[in-house]
């Protein structure tokens, strides 16, 4: 699908709301709820565990925040979630069924977590890849809405969340990651992805991208 150019024409350009959308990245049971799969196999693995559970009350307060703000400034908001399109998983990509990583249709494990809860008509992508630009049709839909600049947050930052931005710059987008509102299973995980993507777009943290909407609302 081809892509498109912003009329915008620098990457720390702040937002421009009409032509803005927030992507919330995997905010779901599977990862973040202790009922979850992988966050029960974490618990096995005590150094990712204790790092990982630590950081997630910040980073639900930081996503609530930036929902909040965004609901109120009328910005579009996105999710995706690890879900398959079916019961048993055929539709996966060949990596996610080599890992093992199944999420039925349906289940508990694809929904996004309560605290993050979509409302109204708010769009939410199930996928069944790392990649929601490979596994869903959201860059067809951004299009649609007549999205330039993307917002995005999430789990994990070096995985599904790395692989959005990476492929949302390529396609034309001009994006800003939020760099304390993405969480991984280290501390040096979290700190390489965002040094590495660091070219591709500008870094915000949570009350910097806040005051700057909220800014852009008294104009």
């Amino acid at each position: 699908m081809a892509s498109f150019t912003p009329n915008i024409s620098i990457r720390e350009a702040p937002l421009q709301p009409k032509q803005s959308a927030i992507l919330f990245v995997d905010i779901q049971n599977y990862s973040l709820h202790s009922e979850g799969i992988i966050y029960k196999e974490l618990e096995k693995n005590p150094i990712s565990f204790t790092y990982f559970q630590s950081q997630i009350p910040q980073n639900i307060s930081n996503w609530q925040k930036l929902l909040k703000t965004f609901r109120q400034a009328k910005i579009e908001v996105l999710y995706t979630v690890i879900e398959n399109l079916t019961f048993d998983g055929r539709d996966r990509s060949l990596d996610y069924k080599i890992s093992g990583l199944n999420i039925p249709k349906g289940s508990f494990d694809g929904k996004v977590i309560d605290e993050l809860q979509p409302i109204n008509d708010e769009i939410v992508f199930p996928k069944s890849s790392s990649n929601v630009f490979v596994s869903t049709n959201i860059h067809y839909i951004l299009g649609n809405l007549g999205v330039k600049q993307l917002v995005i947050v999430g789990a994990l930052t070096d995985q599904c969340v790395d692989s959005a931005v990476r492929d949302a710059c390529d396609l034309g987008y001009l994006v800003t990651l939020v760099s304390d509102a993405c969480i991984t299973r280290t501390k040096e995980r979290h700190d390489s992805s965002l040094r590495n993507i660091k070219g591709y777009c500008r870094q915000r943290t949570t009350d910097e991208l806040v005051a700057e909407v909220e800014n852009l609302l008294k104009l």
